[in-house]
């Protein structure tokens, strides 16, 4: 695997936050197996096709608002774990969450179990 587990969490931080959607779709095609599962408290997505719409979803629920990393990725074999933030660039993150991932073979993420701990009411 050539991609450190702190390099992959970045890199699928900013395929989050990537807004155009063409430059997202590449993005995830690089990082991402073709048959790749994203799976959270609010649904289900296989395929890159899915993780896209997925993602572009978030983005149209949270205008304005990114992603972060907070505090350390911590990983070993082929999974790694990791907590984020969705909020505005000042104040605080309305949304928590912490991602855990594996990895294939060729160092792509090929599933990401998604958990919130802190959401909007």
């Amino acid at each position: 695997m050539s991609a450190t587990f702190d390099d992959l969490a970045k890199q699928y931080v900013a395929v989050w936050n990537e807004t155009d959607p063409q430059l997202r779709r590449k993005a995830i095609d690089a990082l991402w197996s073709a048959d790749a599962v994203y799976c959270d408290p609010l649904g289900t997505a296989r395929g890159r096709a899915a993780i896209d719409a997925t993602i572009a979803g978030a983005q149209e629920q949270f205008p304005g608002m990114s992603f972060r990393l907070v505090g350390a990725v911590d990983g070993h074999h082929e999974q790694f774990r990791f907590t984020w933030e969705l909020g505005p660039e000042e104040g605080p993150a309305p949304v928590v969450g912490f991602d855990v991932a594996t990895v294939d073979a060729d160092g792509r993420l090929n599933q990401v179990l998604g958990f919130l701990d802190r959401v909007p009411s």
